[in-house]
């Protein structure tokens, strides 16, 4: 799958499509670590339409695997021996947001509908927006939703 990020590359950048990475390489998943991950993936499943396709156990831990956009999220509880520490908050900054630390700042889904109106359904839910709605690069709707666990998902009208 060699275009897998061309399209919001175009978007973002204004450029034409073409391949961009290695075909040797495609998108297998998202691995979230999770205080409680059967809430995390029912939050998923509500806010999102996700699907749960897996619930295991995996080196003593839950593990959770959901479907939504045809990509993989693992959603997995915590093992002997690991003390995760709670992910830093979105934070604004002049013309952006970012969670002001090193490694995955969070992860998007282009949104092939109206953005505007699920982003009211969502609020309707009880969701959080660290970042509103906005027109991002290159013009594009696009808000940030807060998920659990301190996961920050941009959500963009294609």
């Amino acid at each position: 799958m060699p275009l897998l990020f061309a399209p919001v590359t175009t978007m973002l950048l204004g450029e034409s499509t073409v391949a961009m990475s290695n075909p040797a390489f495609t998108f297998d998943h998202i691995h979230i670590i999770s205080q409680h991950p059967h809430d995390s993936a029912t939050w998923y499943v509500q806010m999102f339409g996700a699907e749960i396709v897996a619930d295991k156990v995996a080196y003593g831990a839950p593990q959770i695997f959901l479907e939504l956009g045809g990509k993989t999220l693992v959603i997995r509880g915590h093992r002997a021996g690991e003390a995760p520490t709670p992910a830093r908050p979105i934070q604004p900054f002049a013309n952006f947001s970012s969670h002001n630390a090193w490694g995955t700042d969070h992860f998007g889904f282009l949104y092939h509908g109206d953005l505007r109106a699920f982003h009211d359904e969502l609020r309707a839910k009880g969701v959080q927006f660290p970042v509103e709605l906005k027109q991002g690069n290159g013009g594009h709707l696009l808000c940030y939703v807060s998920a659990p666990d301190g996961v920050s998902i941009e959500l963009m009208q294609v």
